[in-house]
């Protein structure tokens, strides 16, 4: 696709927006080389995996690309045998611990969601932690070589530091001695190039013994190391110099281990990169409310309330078109400022979008297709300037269409043969669209010139199409109206205006008699496709009315039968405890017997066992008979009785009975029975008043599958991360958490301080403390629940 084309398509505003959405520098990358693709099933896939990241995002929330960072240049650096800083080795183990933050959680969400394409990626993040777990052993958070880095390292800074006590104290002696205390400039010891030193007044400084280091800028105080100390100080350089040879030697030992790991840290950049940019899509999506559309590669379009994404949500006018079907050229006539332009680059724009795997603000259902070419010729008609290099210029970027262009391209032309005299200028526009139409390429064109209804209604495969205006506001309604030419509207618009209606009659007559008639079918076809709008308006809301009562009838359906099952599944337990509890009573009466007949009392065993037989045989079945004849009744059944309803061998009480059927209060459900299935059991004056059954209600809390552990309030001000906290505790709390963590940043530490002073006071809040180095640091907030 040629940048030109992208260019005038403002493509590259999506890609902008699409990069603000990613989380990582690698992601932001990867948007900004975003380009469509020709190819159908790539462009499914690419839409395939934006599907899978939207589907994640909603049911489990932003995937966390918290410490990931872009560590190509470090790693490039380890392997052509560079030793690499404290910061740049931290940075790498970040983001090795963040990929596997990451993979956890894809493999979590595909518990609950199938997501194969992102758990694919997800796979080949390797896990091998000894490099991390090296360098987080050796650097903590701020980037610095610890003491327990190494033994030799622990030994040196342990001398140093009693070095550096004894030669504080040393000086300190020094100072508070009175004979000293009269040369000093000031009562204190400072450092000057890694030494420790005193100042002294310059006139002092030949009574003074030492090595002057410094002066101070007006030459009043001169900054002496004194002879009592120079030994210790220069003892001091040497543990400094030995310091920062061990600390060289555990950088060249970490960067040696991620110089092993280099392939498999590029590949995990590589899909991390990817997964980003995955996501960003997904978020994008969510933001323009943009759904995924179906593809083909048949040059087949059609947009449901298509809007264009760079304009405003509220204000913008839905687009509906359908293009390669019955006719594959749109030929849009009738005056300015209607949205003939916006229509033509929103046509264009979700094809892009669509081609590279981005969702498309339209409606469900929405078809794009796959094109080897956009080809588009969008010029500012705004200016009154219609000339022989604005014709030029036209021209010239057609010509460069028709050679480009394809039977499997889509070409939009917008105010073709404009900037001419109107005669050659519609001669020449009609031969164009004649060539690319029978080219084979889906064509939308736009036009001022009255000649081309006529070449569009004549010719087969092409079809008129104009913005519809409202003649009583005199203004547009920026609707695209698909079959219908357009109207000039001039002479509705003087009369409204307050044009003298004589001169109007007589601006009427000049016009032709054919150009009356086309006017006037045109009005007539206007006027009977707002009567059909409004009848398909009236049976769509007849149709939605009639999919809700459906709707309602399928949900109490469905919970009937859940009942009746419930039902049926107690009265087979019941049943099946009766019998196991008779079986039980007949081995204790056999076991008996047996006993008896030990102890001889003559009873034969064949008894016994035909005994047991005939007990097994009397085992009832568990499964209802609805085909089960009811006893006689003694008198006819009234409201009031209680009967037991033999199909589903549960008792119940007559609420109202008719000839044929009776309506039977079921426990919580009211059934319509046959009268015959009743069987009477005691009558409505008999029956004994039983206590109404109290209802009772147990709340038990339980754990949200979909509650997060970890909040990430960065870039919120105090205000708004508290409400954000409030209600993450809350469900956190619900779900059952021990423990969560509050994600609220390093930076100047009032995020932190202000979130803090809210958990102090919080009910749900046990206690909390500052993350551990491998929990995030002084960046997060460990929260203890109750």
């Amino acid at each position: 696709m040629e940048g030109k084309i992208l260019k005038t398509l403002e493509f590259h505003k999506i890609k902008e927006r699409l990069a603000a959405r990613a989380a990582t520098s690698l992601g932001k990358s990867r948007a900004e080389a975003l380009a469509p693709s020709a190819d159908l099933e790539q462009v499914k896939k690419r839409l395939k995996a934006t599907d899978e990241a939207a589907a994640v995002d909603r049911l489990k929330g932003p995937a966390p690309f918290g410490g990931i960072r872009d560590v190509r240049a470090p790693l490039r650096r380890a392997e052509l045998g560079g030793v690499l800083n404290p910061n740049e080795l931290l940075d790498i183990a970040n983001t090795m611990q963040g990929g596997r933050r990451l993979r956890r959680f894809l493999e979590l969400a595909a518990e609950d969601h199938a997501i194969p394409l992102l758990s694919d990626l997800a796979e080949l993040i390797s896990e091998d932690r000894k490099t991390e777990e090296s360098i987080l052993r050796c650097i903590d958070e701020a980037a610095f070589v610890v003491d327990s880095a190494s033994p030799e390292l622990n030994r040196i800074r342990q001398e140093l530091r009693t070095g550096e006590s004894r030669v504080r104290e040393k000086l300190d002696q020094m100072i508070r001695t009175p004979s000293v205390q009269k040369m000093l400039q000031e009562n204190l010891v400072t450092i000057r190039g890694d030494r420790y030193v005193i100042p002294v007044k310059a006139e002092y400084r030949s009574h003074f013994g030492g090595i002057v280091h410094d002066q101070s800028a007006s030459g009043a105080t001169m900054y002496i190391e004194p002879e009592a100390v120079v030994q210790m100080n220069n003892r001091l350089r040497e543990l400094k110099m030995k310091e920062e040879r061990e600390v060289d030697k555990i950088l060249q030992m970490l960067t040696a281990l991620v110089a092993e790991d280099v392939p498999a840290l590029s590949a995990n950049l590589e899909i991390l990169a990817e997964l980003d940019f995955i996501f960003a899509k997904a978020y994008l999506a969510r933001e323009m409310k943009a759904t995924l559309p179906m593809m083909n590669d048949r040059g087949f379009l059609k947009i449901k309330k298509g809007r264009h994404p760079l304009l405003n949500p509220g204000a913008v006018v839905p687009l509906e078109l359908e293009l390669g079907n019955h006719y594959s050229a749109i030929i849009v006539t009738g005056p300015n400022t209607g949205g003939k332009t916006v229509s033509l680059k929103t046509v264009g724009l979700l094809s892009l979008m669509a081609m590279s795997g981005l969702f498309v603000p339209a409606e469900d259902g929405s078809q794009l297709c796959v094109f080897d070419g956009i080809y588009a010729d969008i010029g500012d008609e705004q200016s009154i300037e219609q000339n022989l290099s604005t014709f030029s210029s036209h021209m010239t970027n057609i010509i460069s269409i028709l050679r480009g262009m394809t039977p499997k391209s889509l070409v939009l032309l917008d105010e073709v043969g404009a900037g001419t005299d109107p005669a050659e200028g519609s001669a020449l526009a009609i031969s164009i669209l004649d060539y690319i139409h029978s080219m084979g390429s889906r064509l939308i064109a736009t036009t001022h010139y009255s000649e081309l209804k006529a070449y569009a209604y004549d010719k087969k495969g092409v079809i008129n199409a104009s913005m519809e205006f409202d003649i009583n506001t005199l203004s547009p309604t920026y609707r695209l109206l698909v079959g219908i030419p357009g109207r000039s509207n001039a002479f509705a618009i003087a009369e409204r205006l307050g044009l003298p209606k004589r001169i109007i009659d007589h601006a009427r007559g000049q016009v032709t008699e054919e150009d009356q008639r086309v006017e006037t079918m045109i009005a007539t076809l206007e006027e009977n496709r707002l009567t059909a709008e409004a009848e398909r308006e009236t049976a769509e809301g007849l149709r939605r009315e009639a999919e809700t009562a459906k709707r309602k009838l399928e949900e109490e359906r469905r919970r009937f039968e859940e009942e009746r099952g419930k039902l049926l599944a107690k009265a087979e337990q019941d049943a099946a405890a009766a019998v196991a509890k008779a079986r039980r009573e007949a081995d204790e009466v056999i076991a008996e017997l047996r006993r008896l007949s030990m102890e001889g009392v003559r009873v034969k065993e064949h008894e016994l066992i035909d005994a047991r037989r005939r007990l097994d045989e009397a085992v009832p079945e568990l499964a209802p008979k609805r085909s089960a004849a009811p006893a006689k009744k003694t008198r006819p059944i009234e409201p009031g009785d209680e009967v037991m309803v033999a199909s589903f061998g549960q008792k119940g009480t007559v609420v109202d009975i008719g000839a044929e059927e009776a309506t039977v209060q079921l426990g919580i459900l009211k059934m319509k029975v046959p009268v015959k299935e009743l069987e009477l059991v005691k009558a409505a004056a008999a029956k004994a008043k039983q206590p109404a059954p109290q209802a009772t209600s147990t709340v038990k809390r339980t754990r949200d599958e979909n509650a997060r552990l970890e909040l990430d309030l960065r870039g919120h001000n105090i205000e708004e991360a508290i409400i954000e906290v409030d209600r993450f505790l809350d469900e956190s709390f619900l779900a059952n958490f021990p423990q969560v963590y509050l994600i609220h940043g390093k930076g100047t530490g009032a995020l932190r301080v202000g979130i803090q002073d809210y958990l102090r006071r919080h009910r749900h809040v046990k206690s909390y403390r500052i993350g551990a180095y491998n929990e995030g640091g002084t960046g997060v907030t460990v929260v203890e629940l109750k």
